[in-house]
């Protein structure tokens, strides 16, 4: 290959960017409703160094900090053509659909810019908002990636959570990288990713990377 040919695709990967959990592996709480998206939990005490970073999208201010935290928040949509995510992300009911006039927790302007894979036991059509739609899967890990990733149009897709869908996909090995933020706190109860991070050091290399904001990032690849 000469200098100037241009390099060739890098495989599809499926990452878990920028998702949070407290020290002791809880990244969403129970009795989750409408209101409380996390149930219990006070999600600002998980996202607090993220929601402080000058490149933080919600930011209404100027400032913010700069430096490692401010990176992984500015890369989360670095290389992404498509986003999977559990049904409890898109919105807190069960069973069939009440109401389709109502389109998710995200607003107008959903901050995907991508399409985004909803996985359901109850498809409904899909719809558009912004530069963002949304399809609803009943169908396994693998099948919901496989559509995906066509989707993502050679980019990777972003596994978004929330905590039982990252588990159905580490369970199945299809994920290739992880971006874990652990927060210096407690919660005691919850849904949890894991007991300790340890749990994936037999399929994935681990750095822990502490930042000055408190949180240690946990990046995983695969072996």
């Amino acid at each position: 290959m000469s200098p100037t040919s241009p390099q060739p695709p890098g495989p599809q990967l499926l990452k878990v960017q920028n998702f949070c959990v407290s020290a002791d592996g809880i990244a969403a709480g129970e009795d989750q409703s409408l209101e409380r998206p996390f149930g219990h939990v006070d999600p600002g005490r998980l996202f607090a160094w993220a929601g402080a970073t000058a490149s933080w999208p919600n930011r209404t201010d100027p400032g913010g900090t700069r430096g490692l935290d401010d990176h992984l928040v500015r890369d989360f949509h670095h290389r992404i053509g498509a986003e999977i995510m559990g049904r409890n992300k898109f919105a807190p009911l069960r069973g069939p659909w009440q109401d389709e006039e109502w389109k998710g927790w995200w607003g107008d302007e959903p901050p995907f810019h991508t399409p985004v894979f909803v996985l359901t036991h109850h498809p409904r059509p899909s719809f558009t908002l912004s530069d963002t739609t949304f399809h609803f899967l009943d169908a396994a890990p693998a099948t919901a990636l496989e559509r995906a990733k066509e989707a993502a149009d050679g980019k990777d897709v972003r596994l978004g959570g929330g905590v039982t869908t990252v588990r159905e996909f580490l369970d199945a090995d299809l994920v290739d990288t992880l971006h874990i933020a652990v927060s210096p706190v407690e919660l005691g109860t919850g849904l949890k990713l894991w007991d300790t991070p340890e749990e994936l050091t037999d399929r994935f290399h681990l750095d822990v990377v502490p930042s000055p904001s408190g949180v240690t990032h946990h990046l995983f690849w695969r072996k």
